[in-house]
């Protein structure tokens, strides 16, 4: 999927936000394209974990604003992603058990809505970074010096020390108000794609082993 298909497919979303209407069950591919020649496939569940987190989340598509509450759920075992509009209709239930991706959403949304691509994006905010970059494929994700307490900057390119390199590309941009992620307030920039992506932790709960 290319980047238009990526904001068609978020664009997709929003549409049906405060709508309701029944459900379909989709397989999904646990791999995509972020930017041209870079892809990111879903890395596996992080283990020895469990943790519960409600967050709303605030997207900007190509200017157009809007807001969805979200909670998951993971374990070692599994992840599940659920998707409320603000009056609190369920558009979507996202499980991924590490290997096979599965939706639950409003036959509203369509088929092009690529559940693949939210998962995608919360690993790039959440999961460690050498688990990241393990299956990023034309691409490196790192840790940054930057205006807010922490930050990751994924780049175009196969070797990290390319990064400051005028043939070095920044894909997405990710900063963190707090050095525990999971407790952050986060903003992702997606530049081409013209995607603000802002998460605020509205309740957490976990358990590392």
């Amino acid at each position: 999927m290319t980047k238009h298909n990526l904001i068609r497919s978020l664009i997709l979303l929003w549409v049906v936000i405060g709508m309701s209407g029944c459900a379909q069950h989709l397989q999904r591919q646990t791999c995509m394209t972020l930017a041209t020649d870079l892809d990111y496939c879903l890395a596996p569940l992080l283990q020895n974990s469990q943790r519960s987190q409600s967050q709303r989340v605030n997207l900007e598509v190509d200017g157009k604003r809007h807001q969805l509450m979200s909670q998951l759920e993971l374990s070692s075992e599994q992840l599940t992603l659920v998707g409320l509009a603000p009056l609190g209709q369920a558009l979507f239930t996202l499980t991924f058990d590490g290997e096979q991706l599965n939706s639950e959403q409003s036959l509203l949304l369509g088929e092009q809505f690529k559940a693949e691509y939210l998962l995608g994006l919360l690993q790039l905010i959440y999961w460690p970074l050498d688990d990241v970059n393990r299956h990023l494929q034309g691409g490196v994700i790192t840790s940054s010096a930057c205006e807010a307490v922490m930050c990751r900057k994924l780049y175009a390119s196969g070797n990290i020390d390319d990064k400051n390199n005028d043939n070095s590309s920044e894909i997405i941009d990710i900063s963190y108000s707090d050095r525990s992620l999971w407790q952050a307030n986060i903003m992702l920039t997606l530049a081409q794609a013209k995607l603000t992506l802002k998460i605020t932790p509205i309740e957490s709960q976990f358990r590392d082993h």
